[in-house]
């Protein structure tokens, strides 16, 4: 076994999109990165890739629906490196479809991924941190993980399903008087190749729904994140003003929201080109599509704002204890006069 590193990060589905940005980032930084992937190709690749970079890669070609597989794979990045400083969960996959023409497996399949991946990486990063007393833990989320939208049922129940258990395990961490850290990053629409390998059942091409964000500048900002307050990682991480936008109006506006996305979320998330048919690899990886970007370059961002979650909680609290006052002086003078 090597000596203990001082930076080891394990990433699941960080072959291709934003997995692979955030572990391109990280060996720029110089860290060991586990890579989790199910394509023995594109892992290779992206291993030499790491390298030239400047970190240090063990690929570990696995499904993150195994949960035993998971297991074993974090057990050998200890093995190798003695220690596990964070472990990011952004496996995923996804299938646009109406629910009427779903398939219960295709829900079981996504589930299995999406919400029990992130599950079985988190419990198998805690088996590895606990003996230490600390590490980070990130959820990948999406701003769909508040704010549900129409032909992505199966993907959007998996993320509210992930808040959900990062929110309970972060009550027993305190319980426990635990210094592992636990956050989820909830994310804006990205340029990524899941649009050219998603199932679909839509008559026309994928699209992520606009704005549209670079991997890379998200990727920054986890990393960054991770980097600058290791000991005091924030609850939430809210990427994007299209993804507070999303959270609070959902809080303040569900209805409205709901009859929006009829316009905005459907259409939205195709082009106007017909869809011709290809692989989808909701079951197995696809050849080919492991890169960092999608189609959408051209309309990608490459700056975003990303905002503490806990912060703009209590802005908006006092903000509407402001507000409050404001109407109850108006009121009385109304009366009073």
């Amino acid at each position: 076994m090597d000596a203990p590193a001082l930076k080891v990060v394990v990433i699941t589905g960080a072959t291709a999109g934003l997995g692979r940005a955030i572990a391109e980032a990280f060996a720029r930084r110089g860290w060991r990165i586990g890579v989790i992937a199910r394509d023995a190709d594109a892992l290779a690749a992206t291993r030499d890739e790491l390298k030239a970079l400047g970190g240090d890669a063990l690929i570990m070609q696995v499904d993150v629906a195994d949960a035993d597989a998971v297991s074993k794979a974090a057990e050998n990045v200890v093995q190798r490196w003695g220690q596990i400083d964070a472990w990011i969960n952004n496996a995923m996959t996804t299938i646009f479809s109406p629910v009427t023409a779903m398939a219960p497996r295709e829900y079981a399949r996504v589930t299995s991924v999406t919400y029990l991946g992130a599950v079985h990486g988190t419990m198998a990063a805690l088996r590895c941190m606990q003996h230490r007393g600390k590490g980070v833990i990130v959820q990948v989320g999406s701003a769909l993980s508040y704010r549900a939208i129409p032909l992505q049922s199966a993907y959007c129940g998996a993320k509210f399903a992930i808040r959900a258990f990062t929110d309970s395990l972060r009550s027993e961490l305190f319980h426990d008087g635990s210094s592992i850290q636990l956050t989820m990053v909830q994310l804006p629409a990205m340029n990524t190749p899941q649009f050219e390998w998603a199932r679909s059942r839509m008559p026309r091409r994928l699209q992520p729904v606009p704005p549209i964000y670079t991997p890379e500048a998200i990727a920054e900002i986890i990393v960054g994140t991770i980097e600058r307050r290791s000991q005091r990682m924030p609850r939430e991480l809210w990427v994007g003003i299209p993804t507070v936008q999303a959270i609070v109006g959902q809080m303040l506006v569900p209805g409205w929201l709901d009859r929006m996305l009829v316009r905005k979320a459907w259409d939205g998330q195709m082009t106007g080109e017909p869809e011709t048919g290809h692989a989808d690899a909701l079951f197995a990886p696809v050849p080919g599509l492991h890169r960092v970007h999608g189609r959408f370059g051209a309309r990608a961002r490459r700056q975003v704002r990303a905002f503490d979650a806990t912060t703009l909680r209590i802005v908006a609290a006092w903000a509407g204890a402001a507000a409050l006052v404001v109407l109850v002086a108006l009121l009385l003078r109304v009366l009073l006069e």
